[in-house]
């Protein structure tokens, strides 16, 4: 098949580029003076608001942004992912994560099956087993009930499970359902990381989840051995059946590492490891802490999200809205990075999450075609909660580089606090920041209006605010397990998927990890030869050489004989 035409090679893209001086002669000030405009700009769904009048757009970008997205069969793309049709052709797999959280009665289809029922299947057998957890019935091996939980795991196995966990923490009727429980989350191969996790543990009454689609990911792997030395040292090699169970497709190794492959919850290819938060790897622990019921009205948001992503038009649609303004400010405005803000800390680990669906999604340089690609794709995601960034990093978004910020409410506080005498509650102290920060971005402050506060003449360019500083904002009802599902995570998702369909690369794949990791071998068998054999260093640049030669001198109190040493904290 020949490869299709680059999307920058479209009427679309080209009328686009030409309407990007259009914009730059229009400051978000005149923008957003017109209320016609900002009206059109506000979309409600399911109880929240989305208020995109911040971007530098009218509603003549809007269409050329919609013809863009039929020029790149935005429509037939989101279509063929929800039909199970091999949209990750690099790989040869389905995308089907929105399977994970479909109703029971529904039908998704991968290579003629309907997915659907396995994955109802997975989820009433994490239901049953973490209930038997939670209520006591399976016991460790020493009699004593298991309520501390570690997960084992990295990337995606680690970064979606450990931002819904964070979120949960502080919602009312989710931190009940946790009392007397805890779940920790081990993914750095750093042996501090485990250290930190085990700290105040007690082997007796903790059940570790490993996490490993293959179970051969060597940083999850050699935390999961660290970990079975630590409860068997303590409990006896027979207690790593009662105390460790996985999340694998590899049934051979589960059993062969010593945990019952009855004990082993499935998930499946057409699930990548950053989408796989609804899957098992995080439905498993994440019901262990807070309980099944808690965790289905999580999946439930999000497939409400699925359901408006699938059949919204265009123009009510807030995952393509979203996906077609980054679009916009990426490959036209030339704004390569994202500010991902939410008023809440509850979320303060979600930043880090998008950070890798989007960055690992579409940090791509070639087409799905294989055709390098004359434009940049995909953005630089970072954030912190307000106003904790406000106080780092706002600087260089209100004056030095421009910077789109997502910011992001929540009208409800999960803890509200109330002070007598005060002028104002807590979060209202908190939403006020929410509220004029997209202002103070979007209309600055001008040297004029300085002078009228009779601001000293030298100091007037210092303290000029050029605005005309794009940013949405999404003000959400509350924040529990649904609205989590729903909006922090698959409107995430989706808009991810918008980008990488509209620039035509694959974000479904990730082969940018590999490299690092091969190399790593090489060098890990250096270590060892080096350790245990005494031999020199060879075989890699000279940088490296120096650099391996001085950590090797520099650390040869560690022991060479074949013992175990554990955390001393």
């Amino acid at each position: 098949m020949a490869p299709s035409a680059l999307i920058c090679e479209t009427q679309p893209w080209k009328d686009l580029k030409a309407h990007v001086d259009d914009i730059k002669k229009t400051h978000l000030r005149e923008l957003m003076s017109d209320t016609e405009r900002c009206q059109s700009m506000m979309i409600e769904f399911d109880g929240m608001l989305l208020d995109y009048s911040r971007q530098r757009a009218t509603s003549d970008t809007l269409n050329k942004l919609k013809n863009l997205a039929e020029a790149a069969h935005l429509k037939e793309k989101i279509n063929k992912m929800f039909n199970g049709e091999r949209i990750n052709s690099t790989e040869d797999r389905s995308v089907l994560h929105v399977a994970l959280r479909a109703p029971r009665d529904s039908v998704i289809n991968s290579d003629g099956k309907n997915v659907v029922p396995d994955v109802w299947q997975v989820l009433d057998k994490i239901k049953d087993f973490s209930e038997r957890i939670r209520s006591g019935a399976w016991i460790g091996a020493t009699g004593k009930a298991l309520t501390n939980v570690i997960a084992v795991g990295i990337g995606g196995s680690f970064l979606g499970p450990l931002f819904v966990h964070t979120a949960l923490q502080t919602d009312s009727e989710a931190s009940e359902f946790a009392k007397g429980r805890q779940l920790r989350f081990l993914a750095n191969v750093d042996p501090v990381d485990v250290a930190r996790n085990i700290t105040g543990l007690d082997p007796e009454t903790t059940l570790v989840v490993v996490v490993s689609k293959t179970f051969t990911t060597a940083e999850t792997m050699l935390n999961a051995r660290t970990i079975r030395e630590w409860i068997s040292a303590a409990l006896g090699p027979e207690a790593v059946a009662k105390h460790m169970v996985a999340v694998s497709t590899n049934l051979t190794l589960v059993e062969k590492f010593g945990i019952d492959p009855n004990n082993a919850f499935a998930f499946w290819d057409w699930v990548g490891g950053r989408y796989s938060v609804c899957s098992a790897v995080g439905v498993l622990p994440l019901s262990l802490q807070y309980g099944f019921a808690v965790v289905e009205k999580f999946l439930k948001g999000a497939s409400s999200i699925d359901q408006h992503f699938h059949s919204a038009p265009i123009e009510k649609n807030l995952p393509v809205l979203l996906g077609l303004l980054s679009v916009w400010n990426v490959s036209f405005l030339g704004y390569p990075a994202r500010a991902i803000l939410p008023y809440t800390q509850a979320l303060e680990k979600f930043a880090p999450h998008i950070q890798q669906v989007s960055m690992e999604s579409n940090g791509k340089g070639v087409s799905i075609d294989g055709v390098p690609l004359p434009f940049e794709a995909g953005e630089i995601d970072f954030g912190e909660p307000g106003t904790n960034g406000q106080h780092s990093f706002y600087q260089l978004i209100h004056q030095g580089r421009v910077i789109p910020c997502d910011f992001i409410g929540v009208v409800k506080s999960q803890q509200p606090v109330y002070l007598k005498g005060e002028v104002v509650s807590n979060h209202d102290e908190l939403m006020s920041n929410f509220f004029a920060q997209p202002d103070a971005l979007a209309y600055g402050k001008t040297p004029e209006q300085l002078l009228k506060e009779n601001v000293p003449h030298h100091l007037v360019t210092h303290k000029t605010f050029s605005g005309d500083r794009p940013s949405v904002s999404l003000l959400l009802p509350s924040l529990n397990a649904y609205n989590i599902g729903q909006v922090l995570l698959a409107i995430y998702e989706h808009r991810v998927a918008v980008e990488g369909f509209v620039w035509g690369i694959n974000s479904f794949d990730q082969w940018g990890v590999e490299l690092g990791k091969s190399l790593a071998t090489q060098v890990r068998k250096q270590l060892n030869a080096s350790r245990k054999k005494a031999e020199p260093v060879e075989g890699f640049n000279f940088s490296t050489t120096a650099l391996l030669t001085r950590y090797l001198e520099a650390s040869t109190d560690i022991s060479k004989e074949d013992c175990t040493v554990l955390p001393k904290m």
